[in-house]
């Protein structure tokens, strides 16, 4: 994008909406996205800090009054400039500034910095002068987040678990702009990180007034396990700051532009690709979907929910996933020639088909039931059913017309009647037999060859016995030897069309157990990909509660600690049951393979073919016993 658009306008009459513009954008874009959200009061810098982010000037428009200047959330999508994220999409996002007196109605303000949290995967929080009582004050929006965020579609007894927001919120950036004052505690120098852990600091007691110092520490605390600072020193003096974007970098303070450098090398480096619960990465179409279902929810008066976000998305790429997978299957497989050999075909279908699962399992997430899975499993099976009788026709016809044009002396000759001479069968018989010859020898006939060629000798039966009848070179008896050879030869032929039937349903029974074992392997892999992803956001949970912990220790809040040693436990639990999960799933995994298959050949299906290593039992009568499930 050449310049930033507006994604979420926030008309006069506080409806929030998305600009159909920005999804356009976000629809052209199939990366990862790694999304930067600035928000905080108006007019606090945050559009030039967004500017510095993408390696410009100006592109975010600076305001130079006291009015608040960017209405909305605004976005800017640019190729990541950073070499770790190469290949992804930076998105950066402006919010509309906080607490603009002008506004009278501010209840959008909560609405807009929920929106700054839920989609990005870091959140610069922007101030001016300090992080004191009043700083905390004005980001009173981190305390009411609960009711405006939750992550479960149906919370246990109507309460949301507020303990899961720290495995899905952005990482949390405090930029404090205007910073005057030394970075001094009790008399030693501290970082920029430990000016602002100090900041959040407990106190004890259980007044109205400690609740008021506690409550937006506590939740910034607990909502936001990963936190930075960066603290700027004034770039310019007076009336110059209305002109910052203008001014060449020598006329800014060389102080502010080292800190400017560190804040942008940092954002650039550490934050993340955007994902959602259970790790799947956002590109820029489904950011788009993401951002039109919050916005969607927060329009009909609800509260946005992870879970029915995700859900919502996850039916959208699936579907997308799903019609992406027959394409690439379609494509690969019709470039292919009729007639082909079944080999060929069988193939053709293996990789096709392995390529497209594999192109849907990268894609799709959350597909429950793997209902969207089967869909394209059987659209695969039902499309190589259709290849395969378009093979059997193409190879009927291209064998019917080559006898046909190897025959053609031979009906000549017979309606000129070479053959009613004296001698003429076994002329005819040594004919008919090159007709065959080199019809065996001519290749790329497809799978119908000895079918054809039984019916073509089948349908020479009554000529060839005339032919034999007026031939009065021959006796009686090498008469009766010579129907007797015929028989034979048909019988031979007939054996070879059904050996040639025989192999070919051996083979499709083949590929039918090459798909289940292609399914399998690839659910398995995308199941424990899953299972790690849940790990991760656990394990990621459990170190952030272990760091609090210590802290609220070192602290003397014993009885914090306590309630995070609770929590502590739990996750310890969780990631337990996730490994034992990762095993369960690749046993159900495996289960329905197996139902599925032992099903089908119990309801006398012989397309589908019996797992590897069991061997159905068979009745008296030689057929299948729909009873053999019980005996194996």
């Amino acid at each position: 994008m050449e310049q930033p658009v507006c994604l979420v306008a926030n008309p006069a009459d506080g409806e929030l909406e998305v600009t159909e513009e920005a999804l356009e954008a976000l629809r052209g874009v199939d990366q990862p996205v790694v999304v930067v959200a600035v928000a905080g009061l108006y007019r606090t810098g945050k559009s030039y800090l967004l500017n510095q982010l993408a390696g410009r000037r100006t592109g975010f428009s600076l305001g130079s009054t006291i009015q608040s200047h960017t209405k909305g959330i605004w976005m800017w999508c640019l190729p990541h400039p950073h070499p770790r994220w190469a290949g992804h999409t930076l998105v950066l996002l402006d919010t509309e500034g906080l607490g603009d007196v002008e506004k009278g109605d501010t209840k959008n303000d909560a609405w807009i910095f929920a929106l700054a949290v839920l989609l990005s995967s870091t959140l610069v929080y922007n101030s001016k002068g300090t992080i004191d009582q009043f700083a905390m004050e004005q980001l009173h929006f981190v305390s009411e987040i609960s009711t405006r965020i939750r992550t479960k579609a149906q919370a246990e007894d109507g309460f949301e678990d507020d303990t899961q927001y720290s495995r899905f919120f952005p990482k949390f950036i405090w930029a404090v702009r205007d910073f005057t004052l030394e970075l001094k505690l009790n008399g030693r120098e501290v970082t920029e990180d430990d000016y602002l852990e100090n900041a959040l600091a407990r106190r004890k007691g259980f007044t109205k007034e400690v609740t008021q110092h506690n409550l937006p520490r506590d939740c910034l605390r607990n909502y936001f396990p990963s936190r930075k600072c960066f603290v700027f020193v004034p770039p310019v003096a007076g009336e110059e700051m209305n002109r910052l974007c203008t001014l060449p970098d020598s006329a800014l303070h060389p102080h502010f532009l080292a800190q400017a450098a560190s804040f942008r090398e940092h954002v650039l480096r550490e934050s993340q690709v955007k994902t959602v619960p259970g790790g799947q990465p956002v590109t820029g179409r489904l950011f788009g979907a993401l951002v039109q279902s919050y916005v969607g929810t927060i329009r009909s008066g609800q509260v946005p929910c992870l879970d029915n976000a995700v859900t919502a998305m996850a039916a959208m790429e699936n579907e997308a996933a799903l019609r992406a997978a027959l394409a690439h299957y379609a494509a690969g497989m019709g470039g292919l020639r009729l007639p082909a050999e079944l080999g060929e075909l069988s193939a053709a279908h293996g990789t096709c088909e392995g390529d497209a699962l594999r192109l849907f399992m990268q894609r799709s997430f959350k597909d429950e039931g793997y209902t969207y899975q089967k869909r394209l499993m059987e659209a695969m099976k039902e499309s190589y059913g259709r290849l395969l009788g378009q093979n059997e026709a193409a190879s009927k016809d291209s064998c019917r017309a080559l006898l046909e044009t190897l025959s053609a002396a031979m009906r000549k000759q017979l309606g000129d009647g070479v053959y009613s001479q004296p001698g003429g069968y076994e002329l005819y018989l040594r004919d008919r037999n090159q007709v065959v010859e080199d019809f065996r020898k001519t290749p790329s006939k497809g799978v119908k060859a000895e079918e054809v060629l039984e019916q073509f000798l089948a349908s020479k039966g009554s000529e060839a016995e005339s032919v034999l009848n007026v031939d009065k070179k021959m006796t009686e008896a090498e008469k009766d030897l010579a129907t007797q050879r015929q028989k034979a030869e048909l019988l031979e032929q007939q054996r070879k069309a059904a050996e040639e039937k025989r192999l070919q349903t051996e083979q499709l029974m083949k590929d039918q157990e090459r798909s289940h074992q292609e399914n399998v392997k690839q659910l398995e892999a995308k199941m424990a990909e899953e299972a790690a992803h849940a790990k991760q956001e656990a394990e990621r949970a459990l170190q952030s509660k272990l760091t609090e912990q210590e802290a609220m220790l070192q602290q003397g809040f014993k009885e914090m600690a306590q309630m995070l040693g609770e929590e502590i436990a739990e996750l310890r639990k969780e990631i337990t049951r996730s490994k034992e999960q990762e095993l369960l799933n690749t046993a159900k995994v495996l289960a329905k393979a197996l139902t599925m298959a032992y099903e089908a050949w119990g309801r006398g299906d012989e397309d589908v073919p019996l797992p590897p290593g069991a061997r159905p039992a068979r009745d008296p009568g030689g057929g299948y016993n729909p009873g053999w499930q019980q005996r194996l």
